[in-house]
């Protein structure tokens, strides 16, 4: 297996920490370490299932596909998103259920990427924790959550609109979508 680059270490903003502490009852994030890789390659091929079960392919190429996919997804999130880069393990009572990676700036919060496994869905836990990250912003001063979700991805979509992400420009399959926290009324 092809040796890939370590997830780089930052300090995560008070507001973005605090935030993440206990944002669903039973889910606490942990800075991904190398030994997580096996956990997150294998929750990457499950999120191409489907699609790869549209090929003829034989299983041994559709894992060799998600293998090269998945170290080339890995190194590009590394090197493009530091040093204001959070790459955390969701887990579920001690299990490793999902991934959660984040890019901040003073004018944004990225959602690099959210994957949960698909037994880990429907539980609340994705809303819990976007719903945590709206807090925070809200409360930082952050004028926007961003993301990007597949065009196909109609589940992921349905919940980021109904938890009031609105859509913004398509582009190679994915659709970017923006939160931005409701300012309060001046007294």
């Amino acid at each position: 297996m092809e040796s890939l680059p370590a997830f780089p270490r930052s300090a995560m903003p008070v507001w973005l920490a605090e935030a993440l502490k206990s944002p669903h009852a039973s889910v606490t994030l942990l800075a991904a370490e190398g030994s997580d890789l096996p956990f997150l390659r294998a929750l990457y091929a499950q999120s191409r299932e489907a699609e790869l079960a549209q090929t003829p392919w034989p299983p041994e190429a559709r894992q060799a596909f998600c293998d090269s996919q998945f170290n080339l997804q890995h190194r590009h999130y590394v090197s493009q998103y530091p040093p204001a880069a959070a790459f955390l393990v969701i887990l579920q009572e001690h299990q490793p259920i999902g991934r959660l990676y984040l890019h901040w700036s003073s004018d944004e919060l990225r959602i690099v990427d959210i994957l949960l496994a698909s037994r880990s869905r429907q539980q609340g836990i994705g809303t819990a924790l976007l719903r945590a990250l709206q807090m925070a912003v809200g409360d930082a001063g952050i004028p926007t959550i961003s993301l990007h979700v597949e065009q196909q991805n109609g589940e992921a979509y349905r919940l980021y609109r109904r938890l009031g992400f609105v859509e913004g420009d398509s582009r190679g399959g994915y659709r970017r979508m923006d939160w931005r926290p409701v300012p309060e009324p001046l007294s």
